[in-house]
C-alpha cells in the first residue's frame, strides 16, 4: 500500500503517542508498504514552529530527516499537477495544506492515514 501521512499522523508516530491508532501503528510497521510524508506537511510544521504553535526538540531539517528519513518515509514532492485539482475540490475541508495531501491522494492514487473524518468527504480513502 501506498500510504501519506497527514501531518498529526506523522508526529503522532514519531512520537509514539497514543493518539495513534493500533491500526495505523501495524501498518506504519509493516515493511510491504510505503510511507509518504507529503512536503506540505513540512511546510505546515514550520509555518506552526514560526507561530509557536509547535515545538520540536530540534530545528525541523533535522527532525525531518531523523524522522522521516531514519524510518524509510519518503517525502511527497508537491508537483503542478496536484495543485491545479485543488481548484475542483469542494470545500468540505478548509486546511489548505489538508487539501493539498487530498489533491495528492486523489492523483496519485494513495491511502491518506490520518483520524480527521472530513478526509472521507472526499474519493480518497482514509485508514485510521
Amino acid at each position: 500500500m501506498n500510504l501519506v501521512l497527514d501531518t498529526h499522523a506523522f508526529l503522532w508516530i514519531v512520537s509514539d503517542d497514543k493518539k495513534l491508532s493500533r491500526k495505523t501503528k501495524k501498518l506504519f510497521l509493516n515493511k510491504s508498504n510505503d510511507i509518504y510524508l507529503s512536503a506540505a506537511s513540512i511546510w505546515e510544521m514550520a509555518i506552526k514552529i514560526s507561530l509557536g504553535r509547535l515545538t520540536l526538540d530540534e530545528p525541523l531539517e533535522s527532525f525531518i530527516e531523523t524522522h522521516a528519513v531514519g524510518n524509510n518515509i519518503k517525502i511527497l514532492d508537491i508537483k503542478s499537477k496536484h495543485l491545479y485539482k485543488i481548484e475542483n475540490l469542494p470545500f468540505h475541508h478548509r486546511d489548505p495544506f489538508d487539501r493539498i495531501i487530498i489533491a495528492q491522494c486523489m492523483i496519485e492514487n494513495y491511502f491518506i492515514v490520518g483520524s480527521d473524518k472530513a478526509f472521507d468527504s472526499y474519493p480518497v480513502s482514509r485508514v485510521w
